[in-house]
Order: structure tokens, then sequence, then C-alpha cells
């Protein structure tokens, strides 16, 4: 998963984020940076019941957060999200390779906006501040 400030870079230098089901998002702000919420459909819990791990299923929450604009809200897209992304951008010709070292990862890219690197302690990482140089260079 991608750091919160990468993804708050990304939403500055442009993203936009349409929601779907198993995104990952932040609530930031409200004392809640730490906290990862995932939409679903259903809230599904680990809890213990009789002393025993269980997964408990819940219908609605209640919360003191009846609701929540998607723009106070920061999406932390998946690995295959940000790589769909920077594909999507560079176009039908261009190029992305990653490539994991013990450092880390590099993640290359060129195509209609175009050659970029960036490096990153994950695929995700990576491919995030790919994607953060590609907006850059197309504003």
């Amino acid at each position: 998963m991608i750091p919160l400030e990468l993804a708050a870079e990304l939403r500055r230098a442009g993203l936009h984020w349409q929601p779907r089901e198993r995104d990952c998002f932040v609530i930031p702000d409200r004392e809640l940076d730490d906290q990862v919420f995932v939409l679903s459909q259903l809230t599904a819990l680990l809890s213990l019941l009789h002393g025993q791990p269980a997964i408990t299923f819940h219908g609605s929450s209640e919360w003191a957060l009846d609701y929540l604009m998607t723009t106070d809200a920061i999406w932390l897209p998946s690995e295959t999200q940000l790589r769909e992304l920077i594909e999507r951008l560079i176009g039908p010709q261009g190029m992305l390779s990653l490539v994991c070292s013990g450092g880390g990862y590099r993640c290359s890219v060129s195509g209609d906006t175009g050659k970029h690197e960036a490096s990153g302690s994950s695929a995700e990482d990576a491919y995030g501040r790919a994607l953060l140089a590609i907006l850059a260079a197309r504003s």
C-alpha cells in the first residue's frame, strides 16, 4: 500500500478517484490518518467468540461518522490500479517496466508523456512515484 503522503501528492497532482468496491482510503485530519478503510457492501470484522477467532458480519455499523464525502477521503490505489492508470496514460505504444533489486523497486515508463523513472521501497511506491511524474508532465 502506498504511503498516505504519496497518495495525497497524487491527488494534488490531479489523480481523480472513482470509488469502487474494495478500494482502500484514509480519512485525513480527523485523527484517523493511521486507519485504512475499505469500501465494502458488507462489514466483516475479526472478533473473538468464546475465546476463538471468528469473522462476524454486520449489515450496518453504529459509528459517529454517518457519511463522508469522497473529496474528504484520500484514495490509496493498489499496485494493480496504479499500473493500470500508468498504462492508460502512456498510451498503447508506451513501455512500462518494473525491476526488483535488493534495495527496492525501479519503475521505468516511456510513452505519450515522455520518459520517466521512479524508485520505491515497494512496487506500489515505485508505480505511485512514476504516476506522479507522469501527472506532473501532463500539467
